[in-house]
């Protein structure tokens, strides 16, 4: 038992020095021309290390980013009252903006947006607002407003955040909103 555990051990450390390792390659080069051979040199660790934790560089930025906004999202959404949920993305957003940033210059956005998405569609799940849509409406909506709440936040981001947070909010309120009573009033019809 305690060999299994000092393995254990072992692969989480080398998982960990090829994330540290990429993540600090990608605050000087951008993703596209990182590969696997500098970041086990950085990392220290061979390259069967490497294929024992990760099939590509895509699942070290994944697996690393879907922990930390994961972990964010599911306090969002346990711990948050409703009324609230909103407003704690926004301090998300804010929180977040460097690393998105970051992945817009260095070209691993993809890789956040995924991921984001993901968490947004547990996010609109979570929300009791949604009970009286049926499928594929509530599908939809949920598909629809991840990419949209993306969408804008990215947009704000990369035009030097010159809206407030607050205004951002208020946007996303109503359109939130708004799509949800259309979608209910074609459904009532």
């Amino acid at each position: 038992m305690a060999a299994t555990d000092h393995s254990q051990a072992i692969k989480q450390d080398s998982k960990d020095y090829l994330t540290t390792a990429l993540l600090q390659l990608l605050e000087k080069n951008p993703y596209q021309s990182i590969n696997v051979s500098q970041v086990v040199r950085r990392a220290g660790v061979s390259r069967m290390a490497f294929y024992r934790n990760f099939d590509s560089l895509d699942d070290v930025l994944f697996d690393y980013f879907s922990t930390i906004i994961s972990e964010r999202f599911a306090d969002i959404i346990q711990h948050v009252p409703p009324t609230e949920k909103l407003k704690s993305l926004e301090l998300f957003f804010k929180d977040f903006a460097n690393t998105l940033e970051l992945s817009v210059t260095q070209g691993y956005e993809p890789i956040i947006r995924r991921v984001f998405n993901e968490n947004m569609q547990h996010f609109y799940n979570s929300l009791p607002l949604f009970e009286d849509l049926k499928e594929p409406e509530k599908r939809y909506y949920i598909k629809f407003m991840s990419d949209g709440v993306y969408s804008i936040w990215r947009e704000w981001l990369i035009s030097d955040q010159k809206e407030s947070l607050d205004m951002i909010h208020q946007l996303l309120a109503t359109l939130q909103n708004s799509t949800l009573e259309a979608l209910k009033n074609q459904q009532a019809n």
